[in-house]
């Protein structure tokens, strides 16, 4: 590093900075005490005062505030607001094609669960085979987030190759496939309306301090569920064997 002597000795020029460095120094800090809380402020051209529009011609910024004479972009909001998409006030074309599909309020969509993923719970102890699988159980197992249960709960036969367990399973659906395997597997299977009012209760029952009575389906779901093929518990076929099971366990 270079001192001030050095260089006033190899530049005769420079004879002069200390004086002016000691006279910027003394200008700075102010005679009267030094740096105090009362008098800190800014450097000089540190705050920028904003131009103020439209507040006459002699502030430069008059008049039409330099946005020139009519047009959209003289207007209030003229120049900003546009997003993504905008063709100048002419139906864009996101507007100007046909719409596709549509989002059924009234759908009902139902968490699934596949065959291969059941047995594996099975396999792990998570899931007891020995007894009746409701949608309380899957739930509690952790196969299935009780979150996302919001409808039901409906089987499918993916990875059925890998179904051994003699499961009795009640869901609220379950597919073809997933029928024929279990009941392959020597296994039964029902499925079960729950409204939301039932379901929260059949997954959450400390919730409630008397369990509501199990609602029956409505008529567009009746159908399915008094359909022996889906394995609906109002089937006539499912109600008798249904009985023939609670006069057998009451001898």
């Amino acid at each position: 590093m270079w001192s001030l002597k050095v260089l006033e000795r190899a530049l005769p020029a420079t004879r002069g900075v200390r004086v002016a460095f000691a006279s910027s120094a003394a200008a700075a800090v102010p005679a009267f005490g030094g740096v105090r809380l009362n008098n800190l402020r800014d450097n000089d051209g540190a705050h920028k005062r904003g131009k103020r529009l439209g507040r006459g011609i002699g502030s430069g910024k008059g008049k039409t505030s330099g946005r020139g004479h009519k047009g959209q972009k003289a207007r209030s909001g003229g120049s900003s607001g546009r997003g993504p998409g905008f063709e100048g006030g002419q139906t864009p074309l996101y507007q100007r094609v046909p719409k596709r599909g549509f989002n059924n309020k009234f759908a009902t969509p139902m968490e699934t669960v596949n065959l291969d993923k059941l047995q594996l719970f099975v396999d792990m102890g998570r899931l007891d085979a020995s007894n009746k699988i409701t949608m309380k159980e899957i739930v509690d197992s952790g196969l299935v987030t009780c979150s996302r249960v919001k409808h039901g709960i409906k089987l499918l036969g993916n990875g059925s190759q890998h179904l051994t367990a003699k499961l009795d399973i009640e869901v609220s659906q379950a597919s073809e496939s997933a029928i024929k395997a279990v009941e392959a597997a020597g296994g039964s299977i029902t499925s079960v309306y729950h409204n939301r009012l039932a379901l929260r209760a059949l997954l959450k029952p400390h919730k409630f301090e008397t369990l509501p009575q199990p609602a029956r389906p409505n008529p567009k779901k009746l159908t399915y569920y008094t359909n022996y093929e889906k394995r609906g518990y109002l089937s006539p076929e499912i109600q008798v064997k249904k009985a023939l099971a609670n006069a057998s366990n009451s001898e």
